[in-house]
């Protein structure tokens, strides 16, 4: 029998996205935010463009890469990449997790792009990497949030492609090391590893990527919100913060604080830290379950951030509702405890449990979680008469 933890975590927030604010937040910080001013005013612009230079900064993205701040989060970023980079050539699509599979259904029924490739694998697997055909372009999550399954590194990626990649790395950026030399169109949000607030997108471009909107234009037409040119030049207004549309500005200073934080902690170097101590913590509790497993198979996949598990033994024996009900039991019973919100897996994704362990997690709240998730599983278990599941 297990004993009824005592100690609870600090914080309770473990959702995968939007994720739990930095340590030390309070509403104090937004106090200097630009409200009721205009976003195009010269402190507006001030801000918004610093939210440029710093993420440019603390990420080390070269100096030759264009980044802005879009419309939408990392979803309004992905689709306006690929609305104005895709379509001179065939495209090889990569999907294994609930947001590459949206970029595939959109490059498959909506833009339609002949003679494309889809590498689509079951969640927790990657498409073989050495089997991409760079000539064409390549689109890609770096980090699946759905199936906790990561590319390792971008070794597969090669310097002399001639196609454009395509990054949805949103569960990645500050977390995982990024080779900006392999990536064209990168990709992320605020709310994720950073913790920041929703509907904004950041969107990173290297020269190739901007050499091919000055010299390519799409067949299909693109709406005002998504245009990245004018008259075939680059806007490039919109990486140095003057926004396609009206932007938060209560938003903004939120970015602003915790990339503060960001570099008070060393820059990524330090959120990366964070996220692989995080994440070294569930992995040794995983190792030693008799009940639970990670999603994804391979060590060398595992996604720091988004860690998502499913059941084994007796229990994955079970149909796949009643594992997904009793998943949502366990994340109940949690909510009624007040230990923890929102650490059930994505509802599209396989029947089980997911922990975001970003680097505004503290490592002390973790050890605190992972006890509980064990005695309400052993609650669970003995109220169905399972003594064995």
């Amino acid at each position: 029998m297990i004993e009824k933890p005592k100690n609870k975590p600090v914080c309770l927030n473990f959702s995968s996205g939007p994720c739990t604010k930095r340590p030390g937040w309070s509403v104090e910080v937004l106090k200097n935010a630009l409200l009721g001013r205009s976003h195009r005013s010269p402190e507006g612009k001030l801000k918004l463009s610093s939210a440029i230079d710093e993420t440019k900064r603390l990420l080390s993205i070269p100096e030759s890469y264009r980044v802005g701040i879009v419309p939408a989060s990392d979803t309004g970023a992905i689709e306006m990449a690929m609305w104005n980079l895709l379509g001179s050539r065939p495209v090889e699509v990569l999907s294994w997790e609930v947001f590459g599979k949206d970029w595939k259904k959109d490059v498959e029924e909506q833009l339609k792009i002949p003679g494309s490739i889809y590498h689509d694998v079951e969640f927790g697997l990657l498409p073989d990497l050495e089997n991409i055909n760079f000539d064409n372009d390549v689109i890609f999550t770096w980090n699946g949030t759905t199936s906790g399954a990561r590319v390792p590194n971008a070794n597969w990626i090669p310097d002399n492609r001639h196609g454009v990649t395509l990054c949805d790395a949103t569960s990645a950026v500050f977390a995982q090391d990024l080779d900006w030399s392999k990536l064209d169109a990168t990709t992320f949000s605020w709310q994720k590893v950073l913790g920041g607030e929703a509907a904004h997108g950041m969107l990173v471009l290297s020269p190739k990527a901007v050499n091919l909107l000055e010299s390519y234009t799409p067949e299909w037409p693109i709406p005002k919100i998504f245009r990245l040119t004018k008259n075939q030049k680059l806007i490039e207004g919109v990486f140095r913060g003057e926004t396609l549309n009206t932007p938060s500005m209560l938003c903004v200073e939120d970015y602003l604080d915790v990339l503060k934080w960001v570099d008070s902690i060393g820059g990524y170097k330090g959120t990366i830290e964070r996220a692989n101590n995080n994440f070294s913590i569930i992995k040794d509790w995983v190792n030693q379950s008799n009940w639970l497993t990670f999603l994804c198979d391979e060590a060398k996949n595992l996604s720091n951030t988004s860690v998502c598990l499913k059941f084994s033994n007796e229990l994955s024996e079970l149909s796949e509702d009643d594992q997904r009900s009793f998943a949502k039991s366990i994340g109940k019973t949690l909510v009624d405890e007040e230990v923890a919100f929102d650490i059930v897996n994505h509802r599209s994704a396989p029947p089980g449990l997911r922990i975001w362990a970003g680097a505004t997690v503290e490592s002390e709240d973790i050890l605190r979680l992972l006890p509980w998730i064990d005695w309400a599983h052993q609650k669970l278990v003995n109220k169905t008469g399972d003594k064995n599941a």
